[in-house]
């Protein structure tokens, strides 16, 4: 739950439509991963172009399902937690005391959070919550759609950086070693930018992302994915 006292109406039920971080960058690595599991099964000595060409079209095809997918799972996720928000607030303000109020309450915060707050805290949050006029059903934006369309983005286009060398180069040997590694940087920067956002060690994170992505692509190809 977000609770919010700051502003009336809308906020307790609609977050801002925004990825944050790890959303952002993790959509580009399962992307990538999608991506790997096809031109990792490509056999450079055999292929001829239409091998090349029947890869590339199942990579992007691959690719644009799973972010129309992981787009319409946002879109759920979202409508859900707005509901779940709609029923707590309600909750609270259905309940002529305030102990089970604030359980109700400590219970939508975040853990660390919740274990800070002292009971007297949770009440000036329960006060004010009640003195919020109703908010309105709980739907769907326009900036919502914007924001599924840009996790399908962030899933389709990393697809292309892959890709991009077994469409420009005749060599698939050549191309293979390219795409592997710009792959590979892109696994590394990766986790990279969630070490940094994390505040922990970005060159042991990127390491780490790095050997989880490759695992993860050799998983899926050994299991028939």
């Amino acid at each position: 739950m977000t609770i919010s006292v700051a502003q009336p109406a809308r906020a307790t039920a609609i977050a801002p439509p925004v990825l944050s971080p790890v959303d952002r960058v993790s959509e580009v690595i399962f992307g990538l991963i999608m991506a790997l599991t096809f031109t990792g099964t490509l056999s450079v000595a055999t292929a001829d172009r239409n091998e090349v060409r029947e890869m590339l079209i199942g990579a992007l095809g691959c690719n644009i399902a799973w972010g129309l997918v992981d787009a319409v799972m946002y879109l759920l996720a979202t409508m859900t937690e707005r509901r779940r928000n709609l029923a707590i607030l309600r909750e609270v303000r259905r309940r002529p005391g305030a102990s089970r109020a604030q359980e109700l309450i400590a219970d939508a915060l975040p853990p660390v959070i919740a274990s800070t707050m002292q009971p007297a805290e949770l009440d000036v949050i329960r006060t004010r919550l009640e003195q919020l006029p109703e908010p309105p059903a709980a739907s769907l934006s326009v900036g919502d759609f914007r924001t599924a369309l840009g996790v399908f983005l962030l899933v389709f286009l990393a697809t292309l950086p892959v890709a991009l060398p077994f469409a420009v180069l005749h060599d698939a040997h050549r191309a293979l070693r390219i795409s592997n590694g710009i792959a590979l940087v892109m696994l590394f920067a990766g986790g990279y930018y969630l070490g940094r956002h994390a505040e922990a060690h970005p060159w042991r994170t990127g390491v780490a992302t790095l050997a989880a992505g490759v695992l993860l692509v050799w998983a899926t190809i050994a299991l028939g994915g």
